[in-house]
């Protein structure tokens, strides 16, 4: 872990868990800047080890503050994170078991996806996500007109970085499934909304923070910032209800896949949880603070969590070790070396194919030039991201994918 700490332009210091400022790239290092130089924030700006620049606060960020909250740095992706499922049968089973439509995995792939909406494919018919706002949350009515839309996204995967993977555990062999999911649009009105919200009250009370930086905040005590709170946190079960969905249903599909094929009964034995773009009052530093972890996952001492790496890549699941200096935090994956433009100039469909044939990996997509600008190439090594982070979290479980879904 590095210290950045200039006073002539800072208020207070940046840890990043890298080996030097130098690996930081300008647009982060300038929103860490910003950061930095808030008036409200308490003891320093943490920085992951995956952080790469975003929209006002880099990904891979984390800051505790004092009574208010930044919509910008939680992210439009509320609530986005992990759930892996562990099964009780043997993960090679994938590659070896024929069916007739090809490889057990690839069976499983074509089921999955035709069960599971796509991209920007909604359900036809609803799931119902057993919450709702409350009465008062109404008064904000473009919100709640979105939320009956939430029916139809409940139980879709979307696109960019999302995906469904099954893979091997490299240690037991066991099988594995694994969702990477967020709050689908309702999280990105919702972000919108308040962000559109916090910069007419910035431009209104006069605010220090100036505009360009992308950091317009609410005061927690205003009725603006208990109502984006309490927004957000319904972004963060919906989101959470979204992956348990389809978690639930790519389950049932490989038990009975198993069962039909292998002649073997698989049931699930661990499951963990994540989340890592959302808000939480907590305490630190002896105070009660606001942590944003845009990028970001908790990592309290003992608590579980999920640090993916790259499309065919390995993902680790960890432990946290709730080091205070990161606000009991660590990196949500690998993080990005480019821009998502610039892996789409850079790279092809031929060389991500080529890369994922020889990982032995299927793909499934409905569109495979439109996950080019995840090829492994595009992302920081999930081993570098892990070493800089070994005070932060241990991994406990290597797994690696027999199969990729994206949208």
């Amino acid at each position: 872990m590095i210290t950045i700490f200039d006073r002539s332009v800072q208020r207070v210091p940046i840890k990043a868990w890298l080996e030097s400022a130098d690996d930081i790239e300008s647009g982060a290092m300038a929103q860490a800047l910003n950061l930095s130089r808030l008036p409200f924030l308490v003891s320093h700006v943490a920085l992951m080890p995956d952080v790469h620049e975003g929209y006002g606060m880099p990904i891979g960020g984390v800051i505790a503050a004092k009574g208010a909250v930044i919509p910008n740095a939680v992210g439009v992706d509320i609530g986005c994170g992990l759930i892996g499922s562990v099964l009780d049968a043997p993960a090679k089973l994938l590659r070896e078991v024929k069916t007739g439509s090809g490889t057990l995995a690839q069976a499983l792939t074509g089921d999955i996806m035709r069960a599971i909406p796509l991209g920007f494919e909604h359900r036809k018919r609803p799931i119902d996500p057993e919450m709702s706002p409350t009465a008062d949350m109404c008064e904000i009515k473009s919100l709640c007109k979105e939320w009956e839309s939430a029916p139809y996204q409940c139980g879709t995967l979307g696109g960019g970085n999302h995906f469904i993977e099954l893979q091997e555990d490299g240690s037991t062999g066991e099988l594995v499934i694994m969702v990477h999911s967020g709050s689908r649009n309702f999280g990105y009105k919702v972000a919108n909304t308040f962000n559109n919200l916090a910069k007419k009250f910035n431009e209104q009370m006069k605010s220090e923070v100036p505009a360009s930086w992308q950091l317009a905040y609410l005061p927690t005590e205003h009725e603006l910032g208990r109502m984006y709170l309490k927004w957000m946190d319904l972004a963060l079960r919906f989101a959470a209800k979204n992956r348990s969905v389809m978690m639930q249903i790519a389950t049932e599909i490989v038990q009975e896949r198993l069962s039909k094929h292998a002649s073997v009964t698989a049931n699930v034995r661990q499951v963990v949880q994540c989340h890592h773009n959302y808000a939480s009052i907590e305490r630190h530093y002896g105070e009660e603070v606001v942590v944003h972890r845009k990028g970001a996952i908790r990592a309290k001492k003992g608590e579980k969590g999920i640090i993916p790496g790259a499309m065919g890549g390995k993902s680790y699941f960890v432990e946290g070790l709730g080091n205070p200096e990161s606000f009991e935090s660590a990196s949500h994956g690998a993080g990005r070396v480019m821009s998502r433009n610039e892996a789409k100039r850079r790279f092809t469909v031929d060389q991500m194919m080529r890369d994922l044939s020889a990982r032995d990996v299927v793909l499934g997509t409905p569109k495979s030039h439109a996950v080019v600008d995840e090829f492994i190439e595009a992302y920081k090594d999930i081993d570098e991201v892990l070493a800089y982070e070994r005070d932060l979290v241990k991994p406990i479980r290597t797994v690696r994918p027999i199969a990729v879904i994206k949208g």
